[in-house]
């Protein structure tokens, strides 16, 4: 079992400028699960993600990346193997989805002065972007995309260098109804092609989550709540109690949705 583990954190504490921003929280990721870390905002979703994607260390407790105790090597050297994608990227300049995609080969956000990609990795990167549903928008240009465009080619740049986690900070964040679904849709297939592949998902929104989500975590306050499998963890008592607001589950197909429970009549 314990080579299967591709992230854990074992009572982590971060502390910034004195105030706690996560308190005590363990959680072991192994190939093939798919998480998703849920809680109000500030609930300390991000910064968790940020230590197991060796973004950044714990004021106390472990983490692990890949066999590795974050303080103990080069964080650089783990981000080839954890796929970190930002909605937020911050390029500027008007790349091909081809272009952006292949950046993921140099962990860059603009391709490097006198770096050209070998053959093979321009096919593998073409083949992402067919995955992903970019097919026919492979030299469309990043400033004409719209977010939901750019959230696949960002997940396709993530993918490219074949790693091992795939961690995912709201991707679905500005994205419309379609960008949402055509979004969770290629979520969905991405097991079929990388079955030992572990991804972690943030959000807030239960209703963003893809069908193949195995595993759920509670956050709120700096605190996990709740860790396990989905069906076990995504509760209406369970998120009620995340989300300070008394809320009804449904799962159907799936998918999870969401509703105020209402009152009893008086």
């Amino acid at each position: 079992m314990a080579d299967t583990v591709v992230l854990s954190a074992d009572e982590v504490d971060v502390v910034r400028d004195g105030n706690p921003i996560l308190r005590g929280v363990s959680l072991t990721v192994e190939a093939g699960q798919h998480w998703a870390l849920l809680g109000p905002n500030g609930a300390g979703k991000s910064t968790l993600l940020s230590l197991l994607g060796a973004r950044q260390h714990p004021t106390r407790g472990a983490v692990h990346v890949l066999g590795h105790t974050l303080g103990r090597v080069d964080m650089r050297e783990l981000h080839r193997y954890v796929g970190h994608v930002n909605p937020r990227h911050p390029l500027r300049s008007p790349l091909t989805v081809r272009q952006v995609v292949l950046t993921g080969i140099t962990g860059s956000i603009e391709p490097p002065p006198r770096w050209s990609p070998n053959s093979q990795q321009e096919q593998d990167a073409d083949q992402l972007i067919k995955l992903l549903g970019l097919g026919h928008r492979g030299t469309a240009r990043w400033t004409t995309l719209s977010q939901g465009e750019r959230g696949r080619a960002l997940i396709a740049r993530a993918l490219l260098p074949q790693p091992r986690v795939l961690l995912l900070d709201e991707p679905a964040t500005g994205l419309d109804l379609t960008g949402r679904e055509q979004l969770i849709e290629h979520l969905e297939a991405l097991p079929a092609s990388y079955p030992q592949l572990a991804t972690v998902l943030v959000t807030h929104h239960l209703e963003e989550l893809p069908p193949t989500i195995t595993h759920a975590a509670l956050l709120r306050e700096g605190r996990c709540l709740a860790a396990g499998p989905a069906h076990q963890v995504l509760t209406s008592e369970g998120v009620s109690g995340c989300f300070d607001h008394p809320v009804d589950l449904e799962h159907s197909g799936g998918r999870w949705a969401v509703r105020t429970r209402r009152r009893a009549a008086q």
